[in-house]
């Protein structure tokens, strides 16, 4: 059928009238043709899509700059008329990215902004305070009443204008640039506020010899703040703080006592009287003190509490993790010393012995697979874990920790603080470590079924996981385990190996005193007087509360450890693999005396026989020995091994007790130990 000249006009006419002006504008432009254009707009009312997407995809090509801008300038036209509300063209309203994260941060939550496709724009001051908002639905009721519920608390108004879902896209797009630059201001901020709270204890140091001054009575009924922040109380407190660290101490302990107040530090591994005793009247305030800096309850008494405090010394932070403790005659506070700075982490650095350093780098470096660190509180098992990371650390390795708390900060891994409070417990924690893609896993600590189970679970699906439990020894462990209600063949199919450990003072190498140590006290520790007949023993100098004043009076008091006879700390090691045998043995539900037995049997050495080689080097004391690791089971299992192995004198079976010392079977080099 064909039309007359005169009934195309009146059809184009018709098109006309149908189309919207820049409907017109596109036909006229010879962009699309009139039957293209019918067909776009069916379809944009189908399908959902923008008509400029439908447009480009039927003809192949993209819309004309000046077409789109006549598109943008249309379509903001009609949602003003449609909405009754002003329009908004980021294109020629330009608004601060950084102000608008600045309102989603403290105002419109970015949940809220995304829910509503709303986005804050800027504060308007006038009589009344306003907040001017851009929304893609400016008609949303639920959107309006969650906003009014945010705004009208804080006084504040709302002017609304109206934004096309691309342009709300780009401003959402504008806000998360300018977030990162947001949280670097807030990250600026906190910590100048954090230097302005720390005070520098190094300045106190020089005053620390007198540190009682008068301190008016307080009663502990009424005690409010005002009572803790008197200068002499403050004064008091950071004399405290400062001569633990001074000292190298690791841990404070002010204690209440009957009369008085005793304030106590733990120095390599072992207390001692810090000051002498304080006055009763003096407890509550400085207990009220050491609150006040933790940020914690003043005015709660009878349950623990946990905080933190944190000071400057000698141009570093240092942490100090508080717990208060009820006790019958007021308050206990407890302070741990983390000095992250004064700790070198490194295997080399913790391990003296070649052999056991070898052993526990070759289980790190495993692919997969389960390692414990097990020993007592304060033995030095983070310091090891985070040794072992920061071996495994360089980028092409993904490292996860969690961790209650964070010791230590290792660039370059992920580090989780757990808060039990919101259900962020070691376990939880764990399962979403297995959706991060992780190589190695720390987990601070494994105390419950389910954190072992996930462990070992993570363990057997191609990850190496690092975890800390309580345990005597390394064969321990297996009964940890099992106790906790892991089943043997997980255990047995994911362990790596044990590694136990202690800390034992070191002997000072300035004012120690060599000599030979009798029969008995050789036979005490399982040694043969033969064998060590040509090895050098030394003794530490340490001074009695008498010897010492003497001493500081004559200037004689060795330098490098004030007269306690020992400075610093060594670490000692047993580390248990698990080979075929021990597999064998958690399988069959084995003891834990038959799987040490067998571990010595294999080559073990054990915690007793590494810190007898320590003594032997030169490095500790029979005493610490003594102090530390000894116990006579852990002879009586050396032994037991040894005589399987026929090393022992078949005569004295290798009791090795002073009335067997003279035995000519054990002077032979076979049967020697």
């Amino acid at each position: 059928m064909t039309y007359s000249s005169s009934s195309k006009r009146t059809r184009a006419v018709a098109l006309r009238n149908y189309f919207s002006p820049f409907g017109n504008k596109l036909v006229q432009s010879g962009y699309i043709g009139s039957d293209q254009m019918q067909q776009a707009l069916v379809e944009t009312r189908k399908s959902g899509k923008s008509l400029v997407e439908v447009l480009q995809m039927l003809t192949g090509r993209p819309l004309p700059p000046e077409l789109q801008r006549q598109y943008k300038k249309h379509q903001l036209f009609e949602l003003k008329i449609l909405y009754g509300v002003e329009s908004l063209d980021p294109e020629f309203s330009d608004y601060d990215g950084l102000e608008i994260a600045r309102l989603i941060d403290s105002l419109i939550p970015i949940d809220t902004c995304r829910r509503y496709r709303l986005i804050p724009l800027k504060r308007i001051e006038g009589t009344s305070t306003s907040v001017l908002i851009a929304m893609v639905d400016p008609d949303n009721l639920e959107a309006l009443d969650d906003i009014n519920r945010i705004l009208r608390p804080r006084e504040l108004g709302l002017q609304r204008l109206v934004i096309t879902s691309e342009d709300y896209d780009r401003l959402l797009e504008k806000f998360h640039l300018a977030q990162s630059d947001l949280d670097k201001e807030k990250e600026r901020i906190a910590k100048e506020k954090e230097l302005e709270k720390l005070s520098d204890l190094t300045e106190i140091v020089g005053s620390i010899d007198s540190p009682v001054q008068e301190v008016k009575d307080a009663d502990e009924d009424n005690l409010d703040a005002s009572e803790a922040n008197q200068a002499p109380v403050i004064n008091l407190v950071n004399k405290i703080l400062a001569k633990a660290l001074q000292e190298g101490a690791s841990d404070i302990h002010v204690e209440p006592q009957e009369e008085t107040m005793r304030i106590r530090f733990r120095k390599d591994g072992v207390l001692h009287q810090a000051f002498d005793p304080l006055p009763k009247k003096v407890i509550p305030a400085v207990v009220a003190r050491f609150k006040i800096m933790a940020e914690l309850d003043i005015a709660e008494r009878r349950l623990p509490q946990d905080g933190k405090i944190r000071r400057m010394y000698q141009s570093r932070k240092v942490d100090f993790r508080v717990n208060t403790l009820p006790s019958r005659y007021g308050e206990k506070v407890c302070l741990r010393i983390l000095d992250n700075s004064a700790t070198q982490l490194g295997l080399d650095k913790l391990i003296s012995d070649p052999d056991t350093l070898q052993i526990v780098r070759d289980l790190a470096s495993r692919p997969f697979g389960l390692i414990l660190v097990t020993g007592p509180t304060g033995s030095g098992k983070s310091t090891s874990l985070y040794s072992v990371l920061a071996e495994r650390n360089h980028p092409g390795v993904n490292i996860s920790t969690a961790e209650d708390p964070i010791e230590y900060s290792l660039p370059g891994i992920t580090q989780v603080q757990v808060i039990r409070e919101k259900g962020m417990d070691f376990s939880s924690i764990l399962r979403a470590f297995m959706r991060q893609d992780p190589d190695v896993i720390l987990v601070g600590e494994t105390r419950d079924k389910e954190t072992a189970k996930t462990a070992i679970e993570a363990a057997l699906t191609g990850h190496l996981v690092l975890t800390t439990l309580h345990t005597n020894d390394a064969a321990g462990a297996i009964a940890r385990l099992d106790e906790m209600g892991v089943e043997p063949f997980m255990i047995s199919g994911a362990l790596l190996g044990v590694l136990a450990q202690r800390l034992m003072r070191r002997v000072c190498s300035e004012c120690k005193i060599s000599y030979h140590p009798t029969q008995e006290e050789l036979g005490h520790f399982g040694l043969s007087a033969a064998k060590e007949e040509n090895v050098t023993f030394y003794k530490a100098n340490v001074l009695t509360p008498e010897e010492m004043s003497e001493a500081r009076q004559q200037g004689t008091v060795c330098a490098k450890c004030s007269g306690s006879g020992y400075k610093g700390r060594v670490g000692v090691y047993e580390v248990m693999q698990n080979s075929e045998r021990i597999q064998s043995l958690v399988n069959q539900g084995a003891t834990t005396d038959r799987i040490k037995e067998a571990a010595v049997e294999e080559g073990m050495v054990t915690l007793l026989a590494y810190s007898i080689n320590l003594v032997r080097q030169g490095h500790t004391t029979l005493e610490e020995v003594e102090r530390v690791t000894f116990t006579d089971s852990g002879v009586e299992a050396e032994l037991k091994a040894k005589r399987k192995s026929g090393l022992v004198c078949k005569k004295c079976t290798g009791d090795l007790r002073p009335e067997w010392l003279d035995c000519p079977y054990c002077m032979t080099p076979r049967f020697q130990d």
